[in-house]
């Protein structure tokens, strides 16, 4: 069963909170966490991508950026008064509003031997670049800043409870974010709340899955290897969301080049496989096996013929069929991590955006795909599997520097 705790968190005075808050690190280069930083002293990304306080040649992964980041966040800490840390071991409640669609989870402190023991359920491979620099980042300023987003089958008794704490009590973070997404926090400092909540967990939850956020939790997990003695070191921070409360977007492809083939010819061999009409809008996939093509200026559906895919948890990913029936039977691009023929557009962009990229002339060709479902990425978890590379993309994404996990 999942195993969590309340922790003492560090956050903001509420009045400079939407100053504080930002964007994960992973979703902004060094040039755009500049810009967005910008006239802003207490931007947390002076912390998370500190390297915007450095000479703009610094290697982001050096030393230099690591103990930058630990000397802002101790001003952040003792000399500005900008953060504080809770006087006792909370949880914390965290709804996000995008387009008019919220999502509400609890923020904790989740178990290293969780993730260790398969508790915690992965669905992708990490690389050991990435989790080096945050295990860097961790290591030296003794803290877990980026938040591991996890999900669970739903369990009515801990989303009544949640419901009601937001409903009987006032927030303390209450803000729209510059790009219109909404952050509510509430704090649940009440001894029998966090005491029920715990056991719930232990209870009900026989397992969490990672949604987003694998590199921070295996860097989490290797970084308590290096506190033994630290009892915060066992645990990290994560944010757990209700299967129901969350959506899956698409994750697009776009090619440069059709192999030596003419659209003509591609057209021609996919009917082995797909039924394939055209369409006078753009294609957004409306069910499973669906996928749209856009290449010449014009847009199709192609909806994938019975027997052409198997029914496996890998297999029925309808990425999967797309690269198994198209990209490699045709295009042969065999490997998408590593072949720079082939790039990834996440459905937050839209279809205008897969058009842009081909009228351009960047590119020859771009598939819309049908979001992965949230039972799908459960049972590939659940089957020991990895998704295939770029699959799932998730939106709101959680803010860092509301609420930060110490060592």
């Amino acid at each position: 069963m999942a195993i969590i705790k309340p922790f003492n968190a560090l956050r903001p005075k509420p009045a400079i909170a939407k100053q504080v808050a930002s964007r994960p690190y992973d979703v902004l280069n060094s040039e755009e966490a500049k810009e967005e930083a910008k006239d802003n002293p207490v931007s947390f990304l002076h912390i998370t991508k500190s390297e915007i306080d450095l000479p703009v040649d610094i290697d982001t992964h050096s030393q230099l950026v690591y103990d930058k980041a630990k000397e802002n966040l101790l001003q952040f800490i003792n000399k500005e008064e900008i953060l504080f840390r809770e006087d006792k071991p909370c949880y914390y409640i965290y709804k996000l509003v995008m387009d008019g669609r919220s999502q509400t989870g609890l923020v904790c402190a989740s178990s290293i031997v969780d993730y260790y023991n398969d508790i915690i359920k992965k669905h992708e491979f990490t690389r050991p670049e990435k989790e080096k620099d945050r295990i860097d980042h961790m290591t030296t300023i003794r803290a877990q800043t980026g938040n591991v987003f996890l999900a669970y089958r739903d369990v009515d008794e801990l989303n009544t409870l949640i419901e009601n704490w937001k409903a009987n009590n006032q927030p303390t973070y209450d803000f729209t974010a510059d790009d219109g997404i909404s952050h509510t926090i509430w704090i649940v400092n009440n001894d029998d709340t966090i005491d029920t909540i715990t056991t719930l967990f232990s209870t009900n939850v026989p397992c969490t899955y990672i949604a987003d956020g694998h590199h921070r939790a295996a860097s989490a997990a290797k970084v308590s290897k290096q506190f033994p003695d630290s009892e915060d070191a066992k645990y990290f921070l994560t944010t757990i969301f209700p299967a129901s409360e969350l959506a899956i977007l698409d994750y697009n492809r776009v090619v440069k080049d059709l192999n030596g083939l003419t659209s003509e010819k591609l057209i021609s061999r996919l009917q082995d496989d797909f039924f394939i009409t055209s369409s006078p809008v753009p294609v957004k996939p409306a069910q499973l096996h669906e996928f749209g093509m856009y290449i010449d200026g014009k847009w199709y559906i192609l909806a994938s013929r019975k027997g052409t895919y198997t029914e496996d948890p890998i297999g029925v990913l309808d990425i999967t069929i797309l690269s198994n029936n198209l990209l490699v039977k045709h295009l042969d691009i065999k490997d998408q991590r590593t072949d720079k023929r082939i790039d990834f557009v996440g459905g937050i962009r839209g279809l205008k955006e897969l058009e842009r990229r081909v009228d351009s002339g960047e590119m020859k060709v771009a598939f819309s795909i049908y979001p992965v479902t949230m039972e799908q990425l459960f049972n590939i978890a659940d089957s020991g599997n990895v998704m295939p590379p770029k699959t799932t993309w998730f939106e709101p994404k959680l803010r860092d520097g509301l609420l930060t996990h110490l060592i």
